[in-house]
């Protein structure tokens, strides 16, 4: 979808793009001047330029185009940096400044790979750096900060914050509301959110009981795994509104074996313990 894409060029809408197409000009080697719609651009003549040096960012540099794409349309650029994509989900203690990462869950469309606060964590930020995408939910106003704050790194991947890219298509309410949306069941997990979350932690770290805090990677890692299977329905939705649905589509994504089962006497004992009802 990249290479069909004008809306990265300053001042370049949806709107002229698709009457860009209409017109004829249906990918950056289609350009030509004068073209043949009016446009709003501040300079038109720079065009040429910006889309050379989109097909040079088009190999590796995913942040050339994000940098310059509304949020809501960052969903242009998954399929073409798929393979250097990371979904990402955490689980912390809590909002506050002082609170803390508890585990986290990176699914790179093949395998999942789990870190846990007290074992792990400090794996995390070298791990991370090999890729060039992150594909979250909400992951620009809490997930990544979160993280560059608790670790004091920064991380400088194109993001994909499927958020945005889902509201632009009427869907809202949360990463769960906009599962339930869609058909995702949680199984198990359906009625465990972030708060659970935390309270699945605090029984772990209480009691050592280790089904606890495996329940909590399960659910973890069900918020990182749905990533994908969101990004592509939301892709899917997106191009077939262009005239490439046809040769752009993407197959639904097959999930990967899960390390980890929710236990649902721990979920039951931890919803009776706190007196909570759903």
């Amino acid at each position: 979808m990249l290479e069909h894409t004008f809306c990265h060029i300053p001042g370049l809408g949806p709107k002229t793009e698709r009457r860009l197409w209409q017109a004829g000009i249906s990918c950056w080697d289609e350009w030509r001047e004068p073209p043949p719609v009016s446009m709003k651009t501040a300079c038109p003549t720079e065009i040429p330029a910006l889309l050379a040096s989109s097909r040079r960012a088009l190999a590796a540099d995913p942040a050339f185009f994000t940098g310059r794409l509304a949020a809501s349309e960052h969903w242009r650029i998954f399929p073409h940096y798929r393979d250097a994509v990371a979904y990402l989900d955490i689980e912390t203690t809590g909002l506050a400044d002082d609170a803390e990462v508890t585990t986290i869950a990176v699914y790179d469309g093949d395998a999942v790979t789990t870190f846990v606060n007290g074992e792990d964590l400090d794996r995390f930020p070298a791990f991370i750096d090999r890729f060039r995408v992150l594909v979250t939910y909400n992951g620009k106003g809490f997930d990544v900060p979160f993280l560059e704050r608790f670790f004091g790194i920064r991380l400088a991947q194109a993001q994909i914050d499927l958020r945005y890219v889902l509201a632009r298509l009427g869907f809202k309410g949360g990463l769960k509301g906009c599962e339930r949306g869609l058909g995702i069941s949680r199984g198990a997990l359906d009625g465990v959110d972030g708060y659970f979350a935390v309270l699945l932690w605090n029984e772990y770290r209480h009691t050592g009981d280790r089904r606890a805090l495996h329940t909590l990677l399960a659910y973890n890692i069900e918020d990182t795994v749905n990533l994908e299977r969101l990004a592509v329905e939301a892709y899917n939705r997106q191009v077939a509104t262009t005239p490439f649905a046809a040769e752009l589509n993407l197959e639904w994504p097959v999930p990967p074996p899960l390390p980890y089962s929710p236990d649902l006497d721990v979920i039951d004992r931890v919803r009776r313990k706190y007196r909570l009802d759903w």
